[in-house]
């Protein structure tokens, strides 16, 4: 598996405003979206392209142009909603799939409450999004569901992760790369990144 760290100052430097414990729901919400545009110029690379006749002010010719109907973002429900929203405004024609999960406070293991994708992936190069890769739990289960649908192309990206959430993805799919903004130290007991930035969820829709 590779796991491409997108390491721009841009990132690094939006990263730092998330992380502050006292930025805004606004704030956090406006920089994930801006983190999310960035990361997508890496995990887009070598998506399907078309030919499309076009007009220049000088005469006709054919252009390449992104085939969005062959692109599906996939939120991990709910903070992967932050990074599908900044991706669509690079690629606004592409199309949104929803996976429900929460985490078992007790086991950590995530549990299913709610899957929906276009009909049909098999032509279609798929990323899946989760803001967090901390047990690494949710984001192997919501890719091994994707898996099923038998993808033309599987991609993750999150905006932290850390070791232990890496190791746990590699080894069940070593197949699928992964692109995130930073990796981070290491997970505390309960389940969380350090340093980190919190729980993403309530940051992200100020629910705490």
């Amino acid at each position: 598996m590779a796991v491409t760290v997108v390491a721009h100052p841009l990132i690094k430097h939006k990263l730092t405003l998330m992380r502050k414990k006292d930025t805004s729901t606004a704030s956090f919400r406006a920089l994930l979206s801006e983190i999310s545009m960035l990361l997508a110029y890496e995990a887009l690379e070598g998506i399907k392209l078309r030919e499309e006749e076009i007009e220049t002010p000088l005469q006709k010719m054919m252009a390449p142009v992104v085939d969005g109907k062959k692109l599906v973002l996939v939120a991990i429900l709910r903070a992967g909603w932050g990074i599908v929203d900044g991706m669509l405004k690079i690629v606004p024609n592409a199309r949104v799939g929803h996976i429900g999960m929460y985490r078992d406070p007790k086991t950590l293991q995530p549990v299913e409450y709610f899957y929906k994708v276009p009909s049909d992936l098999s032509d279609r190069d798929v990323i899946v999004c989760d803001p967090m890769l901390a047990t690494g739990h949710s984001a192997v289960a919501a890719v091994a569901r994707v898996k099923k649908s038998n993808p033309a192309s599987l991609r993750f990206v999150c905006l932290l992760g850390c070791p232990e959430g890496v190791a746990t993805f590699e080894k069940a799919h070593p197949d699928v790369p992964v692109f995130t903004a930073a990796i981070d130290e290491r997970l505390n007991d309960h389940g969380y990144i350090l340093p980190g930035l919190g729980d993403a969820g309530d940051r992200l829709f100020g629910t705490k």
